[in-house]
């Protein structure tokens, strides 16, 4: 897989940069994209795919580039350290322990994004490999198991 930036658009202080993504399978599949980058979000302006794909294939394809379309625009986690499972499945997700190792990482991920300015949630979809539903539900868990600071202070009723 490999991505790189096609061109990018300034205006005042925002930017919005449009990266070719390429994805080569093993079998001979090809999977050709335009995402652009901006405004706090990610969209897909043309997709090209060589067998086509299966709509199965297409709600997965989000999962498939999301990891290097975020290193290639964001700072964050070292993509060393992030270890895939089998190199020949197609959806490879990052080996995350489960349980309180697990939310403590999930911590760690998150306060270090926060540290580098970048996107917490994004940075932990990144290191996880899981939706952002699925990140915001491991962000709270580490909250609750005491690895965050809660997110709204709680006030207590006066009698």
């Amino acid at each position: 897989m490999s991505v790189w930036p096609a061109w990018e658009v300034r205006e005042d202080e925002r930017a919005t940069t449009w990266f070719t993504v390429r994805l080569g399978f093993g079998d001979g599949a090809r999977i050709d994209a335009l995402a652009v980058v901006g405004g706090g979000s990610v969209s897909l302006e043309e997709i090209r795919a060589q067998p086509p794909l299966s709509l199965d294939d297409l709600a997965e394809l989000a999962d498939w580039i999301e990891e290097p379309l975020f290193r290639a625009c964001v700072p964050g986690p070292d993509p060393a350290a992030v270890h895939h499972a089998t190199a020949g499945s197609r959806r490879a997700r990052p080996l995350w322990p489960h349980g309180i190792e697990g939310r403590r990482r999930i911590a760690q991920e998150y306060r270090t994004a926060q540290q580098q300015g970048a996107d917490p949630v994004l940075a932990v979809m990144c290191a996880t490999g899981h939706s952002r539903r699925k990140s915001l539900r491991l962000i709270s868990q580490a909250r609750d198991s005491g690895f965050l600071t809660p997110r709204h202070v709680r006030r207590r009723a006066v009698s």
